[in-house]
């Protein structure tokens, strides 16, 4: 993708100004809106070329320029990251171990992984694929509160697969728990404190 035009490269007579705190300051002659962004010590950026007229911001271009690159390299580093875990069923799974499974998947979910459900066929088993969609699909929805359904059940050779999706992204899930061991070493930080105190009080009142 090119970069924007900028400034005395907007060859057009007006433009559909936004101002630099996002604020609509409507259709202007270019001269205008180059002489407000030259003004504000700022650049006038043409954000939408295709429009009649072109819509042109006035911003800190190359403020913009660093964080959209940072945005791509967050992009880019969240779908390197991103695994895809399998979890494996029989048809005929009892519920103990179909909860094993689900936890185990929701861990995966949690962390930003994504999760390959898979179910493997047994002999006359592939001839009901059907009750092989149900138990994918009542997996699904048992674990929607941590993943969406990207692929839906399919047979891929004698087995049936299920891709689900993370509904929070690697950098994200990482995020969440770095702030829950903060909070915890938090609380433990007081409790201890806390039993500090009602022992200096104790010796205290002996």
């Amino acid at each position: 993708m090119s970069d924007p035009r900028t400034n005395e490269r907007i060859r057009v007579a007006e433009v559909r100004l936004v101002g630099p705190g996002g604020e609509q300051v409507g259709v202007v002659p270019i001269e205008a809106a180059l002489k407000l962004a030259a003004e504000a010590d700022l650049d006038l950026v043409e954000v939408a070329p295709n429009s009649k007229p072109p819509v042109a911001k006035i911003m800190d271009y190359g403020k913009f320029k660093y964080e959209a690159a940072q945005k791509a390299k967050e992009a880019r580093r969240n779908q390197a990251n991103t695994v895809l875990k399998e979890v494996r069923f029989r048809l005929k799974i009892d519920q103990h171990d179909y909860v094993t499974k689900q936890k185990r998947a929701i861990g995966f979910l949690g962390q930003g992984d994504k999760v390959k459900a898979m179910i493997l066929f047994r002999g006359r088993e592939q001839s009901r694929p059907d009750q092989g969609v149900r138990l994918l699909q009542k997996f699904a929805e048992d674990v929607a509160e941590y993943g969406v359904v990207e692929s839906n059940p399919m047979i891929d050779g004698r087995n049936m697969v299920m891709v689900i999706a993370p509904l929070k992204n690697k950098s994200e899930a990482k995020a969440e728990a770095n702030a829950r061991r903060s909070a915890s070493k938090a609380k433990n930080q007081d409790e201890s404190a806390t039993a500090d105190e009602a022992a200096e009080t104790v010796q205290d009142d002996a």
